[in-house]
Order: structure tokens, then C-alpha cells, then sequence
């Protein structure tokens, strides 16, 4: 949680495969359904087309296939606006905010064949109508123009959802299938990439999809990366936490345990690549996640940074972002055109 670590000091125990060489310096319900408390929700974008995405036979390039998603504009940046719709998800029935940024090359005529690669990114704390990477707060859309521009980082499109339907943290949906619960982890890895295939350029394959998120959103997006490598081949959470804690699991034992970073990262099972951060300044972070990566089996390859003197606190985490890209920019594959 952005300046508040109590989901992330909640319950926590945490292999560093290799030490990051490099400086962090700076760095629902369907349409017309109802949510998880009963109340109708209203019309959302419809993401029926995401079902009539499929590859092209030849080529890296996966191209849209509409019709055109229903946008509106959230705000704007320096580098372009942030757009936002309400996605219903015919896989998970959940209906949410999705918001999405394009690179500025992407409505270049010069790319109108090219692909580009996908980053999803997770907000801190309950993320109920918002996530923190579409605000000012942490503003990973520019430093992505800044390093295009000097040739370190790729042009990503990015995709930043909701996580919960409500601010009460005993309620929190930890990304996840909890039973008798929205389907969030279905409506985060199948509804939302599909939608983003069926209409806008991307590439074929899971080599250029990467997940970030920080706090919370760190843990949502190590969870996600082992649970689904076929989806994700990268990974970068930042301070967070690795056992679920929302009390929606009482009950469901089995279901929590297969929704556990804590264990997933011992199964290796998942072939994906993580950098992981913590606080220099907080003891029991540095602790939570060097316990964790100890626990990691191959192929799961994990890199560890530890921000000199970093707190729990937004204003660090965004520190984070500049080297954060570099680091996806080497893991993942950039644009390519056929």
C-alpha cells in the first residue's frame, strides 16, 4: 500500500540467483451483470472481439481485429494521453477499469506495421476506481519517452487495471480466483490480454509481456508471473509481500495455497525472470523479500536491488521506475515489424 505498509506487513515470510549490477539511481461483473455485492453495474466496454484474435500464420506482429474499444480520455501527460474504459470480461463475467497509455510511436505512420511490447502494471493498496501508474504520482509514461529516446528502453504500451471493487482491505481480491469471489485473476490474465491483442498491435507470444507493480502491486505481480509464465515472461515487484492476507480465503484452504507466491516460487514449474526490490531503510522488507527469494527454485531466475536508504513510501518507489524499464527493456522482447 502507497505509503501505508500494513497489507504488506501483514503476514510475511519472503534465491537471489544474481545480484542487479546495475545503479537504481532516481529510478464486475459482465455488461448489464452485477459486482460482488449484488448492485447493477452499468454497461461496459464490450470485449467480445478479443475472441477473434488469433495470429496471423506468418510474422512476429499480432494485429488488431476490432471493432474499436470504447475509450475516454482519463487525463493527459507530457507524452500523451491516458485513456480509460470499463472492460467486461467474457471469461471471468467481471466488468472493471482498465486504463492504457500508448508509446508515442505507436501512432506514427512510420510504426503502423509494427508491433509493441506490454507491460501491465499493478497500483499499492486496495486500487477501488483507481491505479496509481495512470496518476501523476509515479509518472512511468514519461521517463519511458526520456529513455526511447536516448535508445534504453523500449516503447511499451501500458495496461493498468483495477484491482478491487471495494476499500475495505479485509475484502482485498488478491488478484485472484477466490471462490465465491470475483474472477480477478482470470479477468487480469486472460479478459484484459486478449483485449489488448484484439485491439492494439502487439507481438506474438509471451516475450513481450512483462507485469510490475509496487507493494501490493508487487505482490499481485509476482504471484501472477509464476502462476502464469505462458502469459508473462517478466517480472518486477517492488517492496512487496509474497502470502496472500485477505480474509476472503477463510474457508478455501486449498485455493489460498494455490494462490501463494510463497510456495509458487518453490514448485519450478515457471520459467520467468523477476527483479525484486526492497527498502534499505526497512528491516523487515529487506527481510520478507530475501526470504522469499531463497526459496526459489529453477527456472525461475530472480534478481535482487536493494534501494539505498528506500522507504515503504511512493516517493521511493518512483525512484525505481527508470532502471525498472531498462531492466524489462533486456528481458523482454522490443517492437518488431514483418
Amino acid at each position: 500500500m502507497f505509503g501505508q505498509p500494513s497489507r504488506s506487513h501483514a503476514v510475511l515470510t519472503g534465491v537471489a540467483v544474481a545480484v542487479l549490477a546495475v545503479s537504481l539511481a532516481g529510478c464486475g461483473s459482465p455488461k448489464g451483470g452485477k459486482d460482488e455485492k449484488g448492485k447493477k453495474t452499468p454497461a461496459a466496454a464490450d470485449s467480445s472481439a478479443a475472441a477473434a484474435a488469433s495470429p496471423s500464420p506468418d510474422g512476429k506482429v499480432r494485429m488488431p481485429t476490432g471493432p474499436a474499444p470504447t475509450l475516454t480520455k482519463a487525463r493527459d501527460t507530457a507524452v500523451g494521453p491516458i485513456s480509460v474504459t470499463r472492460l467486461a470480461g467474457p471469461k471471468s463475467g467481471v466488468t472493471g477499469q482498465v486504463w492504457v497509455w500508448l508509446p508515442p510511436e505507436y501512432n506514427d505512420p512510420k510504426y503502423a506495421k509494427t508491433g509493441f511490447p506490454v507491460l501491465t502494471l499493478f497500483a499499492g493498496g486496495q486500487s477501488n476506481g483507481y491505479n496509481t501508474w495512470a496518476g501523476s504520482e509515479l509518472p512511468i509514461q514519461e521517463e519511458d519517452v526520456r529513455l526511447a529516446k536516448a535508445g534504453k528502453a523500449h516503447p511499451f504500451i501500458m495496461v493498468m487495471p483495477v484491482q478491487n471493487f471495494t476499500s475495505d482491505e479485509k475484502r482485498a481480491l488478491d488478484c485472484s480466483d477466490i471462490p465465491g469471489q470475483p474472477k480477478m485473476a482470470t479477468w487480469m490474465t486472460q479478459d484484459i490480454p486478449d483485449w489488448v491483442r484484439a485491439n492494439f498491435r502487439t507481438l506474438k507470444g509471451r516475450d513481450s509481456w512483462g507485469v510490475m507493480g509496487a507493494s501490493t502491486g508487487g505482490f499481485c505481480s509476482a504471484k501472477l508471473a509464476l502462476q502464469y509464465p505462458d502469459v508473462y515472461k517478466a517480472a518486477v515487484p517492488i517492496d512487496g509481500y509474497f502470502i496472500p492476507d485477505s480474509r476472503l480465503w477463510q474457508g478455501h484452504e486449498a485455493e489460498k495455497a494455490a494462490n501463494n507466491p510463497d510456495l509458487l516460487v518453490t514448485q519450478g514449474k515457471a520459467d520467468v525472470k523477476m527483479l525484486v526490490t526492497a527498502g534499505g531503510a526497512d528491516a523487515f522488507e529487506k527481510g520478507v523479500v530475501k526470504s522469499w527469494m531463497a526459496k526459489a527454485a529453477p527456472p525461475v531466475a530472480i534478481e535482487y536491488y536493494e534501494q539505498p536508504g528506500g522507504k515503504h513510501l511512493t516517493s521511493d518507489f518512483k525512484k525505481m521506475i527508470p532502471d525498472a524499464l531498462q531492466w524489462f527493456t533486456k528481458n523482454l522482447e522490443g517492437p518488431a515489424h514483418d
